[in-house]
């Protein structure tokens, strides 16, 4: 394999080696992503309309007329909320599954970036499926369109407005704000403007926060579980967002205000510097970013044109391999090497998977799901290469293949096959003189050229 077609798994997919007519080329990668999402298709997922039917179930069962403390009730509750934990774990396994077998790795790359940029958690049992809906109806459907599109679906998300606690935002003017004496609560706004759209040092202010909180004030989930505008806390009379005024009302304003957000010139270098930063370098080139943004920002924000202008800028293929591969790509990736499918993940027993691959992304700083808060997991080299980290990478290496798939490859077969040309004499020496066939995988692995993509 090439110089170039190695780095484009490594950089842009999900590692070598790669499944069968798996793309190779800028021109490949961006006309397999415009297509079909066949892997999903391989691998389901389910999305928000499981959560719906279980949330109904338990209402039908509460307007039954049974106590809500009876065995009956208290037991039920049980069956549901294993229900939805099922649905998360199935979630889990198909998205290692996913990642592992997909042809077009740069779409699952995608998946998990937009996934982190738009970060949610489930704070509740109950919630469980929900981070995974979100992904699944919100941030896959809209990866090679508009931007646009992508930051309404997700804003609008009942995991999004459970997680960022928009229920307890009532307008102050509204009937039930003026009834209650209750305000706004700005976590939504103050998130969509900083964190998914023009970023922190953007030019807005506090003002502009506030005015999008009055804006999207009674939009919240009902008790089916699905987005609703509940007309009681909607904030009456208009609101002015970064000097446009909003006065339609209800969910088209919602929509409005954050298509205008997506097409501002402050959120085309806030994504563009974030995509760079995420698949090149964590100080990426200011050119690679500038043609980022205008891309991005001439298209009208679309993400396929934003791509586009990535994967053929000059900068985006540097040789050099300064990223590290956060734990969710090394374990991916690790198991691709070894021969792990996508059909093995998903035959492996729940209880081996969460050890061998949940438990020690938690271990290696990556909680599955579950970031430190909405602005997700850092980027940065220095955050995952730390003495604690590299000990459970190595450990991982060492011990985890050999209780996942049997026989173990050859060593120096494995260092050629998922490094190619990256692959240094000087662990090619070593993994020919391993003591075992687990230590020289476990050497290969846990290798610097590896760990850097």
């Amino acid at each position: 394999m090439s110089k170039p077609s190695a780095l484009a798994a490594v950089r842009f997919g999900c590692g070598l080696p790669l499944p069968p007519n798996a793309p190779e080329t800028p021109e490949a990668i961006l006309t397999v992503l415009a297509g079909a999402d066949l892997i999903a298709q391989a691998w389901p997922i389910a999305g928000h309309a499981r959560y719906v039917e279980i949330i109904g179930e338990m209402r039908d069962l509460r307007l039954s007329g049974l106590d809500r403390k009876s065995p009956e009730m208290i037991a039920a509750r049980e069956v549901f909320i294993e229900q939805t934990q099922a649905a998360a774990r199935d979630a889990a396994v198909a998205t290692f599954a996913r990642a592992i077998d997909a042809p077009d790795g740069f779409r699952e790359r995608l998946v998990n970036f937009w996934g982190d940029h738009f970060s949610v958690l489930a704070a509740r049992k109950l919630d469980a499926i929900l981070p995974f809906a979100m992904v699944e109806d919100a941030v896959r459907p809209h990866l090679n369109g508009l931007f646009s599109d992508m930051l309404v679906a997700v804003s609008l998300h009942p995991a999004m407005l459970v997680y960022l606690d928009q229920s307890s935002s009532i307008g102050p003017n509204s009937r039930l704000g003026k009834k209650q004496s209750k305000g706004l609560n700005e976590n939504l706004a103050r998130e969509v403007i900083e964190l998914h759209s023009l970023g922190v040092g953007a030019s807005y202010d506090q003002s502009d926060v506030t005015e999008l909180a009055r804006l999207l004030a009674g939009i919240t989930v009902g008790p089916t579980g699905e987005m609703i505008l509940d007309e009681r806390k909607a904030e009456p009379g208009p609101k002015t967002v970064l000097g446009k005024t909003y006065n339609t009302g209800g969910l088209d304003d919602a929509r409005a205000a954050l298509h205008d957000l997506a097409l501002h010139p402050g959120t085309a270098k806030h994504l563009a510097r974030k995509l760079a930063v995420h698949f090149v370098s964590d100080t990426p080139d200011d050119a690679l970013v500038a043609a980022m943004a205008d891309a991005y920002h001439s298209s009208g924000g679309d993400l396929m044109a934003t791509y586009t202008a990535m994967l053929y800028h000059p900068a985006a293929w540097a040789t050099a391999t300064t990223k590290i591969r956060q734990p969710f790509d090394f374990i991916v990736a690790s198991c691709r090497a070894i021969g792990l499918t996508g059909a093995d993940v998903q035959a492996l027993k729940y209880k081996t998977f969460k050890v061998e691959i949940l438990d020690t992304m938690s271990a290696m700083g990556q909680p599955f799901k579950r970031p430190a808060g909405p602005n997700g997991f850092p980027e940065e080299a220095e955050e995952w290469i730390t003495p604690q980290g590299l000990a459970r990478r190595i450990t991982w290496a060492m011990r985890a293949p050999t209780r996942l798939v049997n026989p173990l490859p050859d060593p120096v077969t494995l260092a050629q096959s998922c490094l190619a040309d990256r692959a240094s004499e000087g662990l090619l020496w070593a993994a020919a003189r391993a003591e075992d066939i687990s230590q020289g995988v476990g050497l290969v692995l846990a290798s610097a050229e590896f760990n850097r993509r």
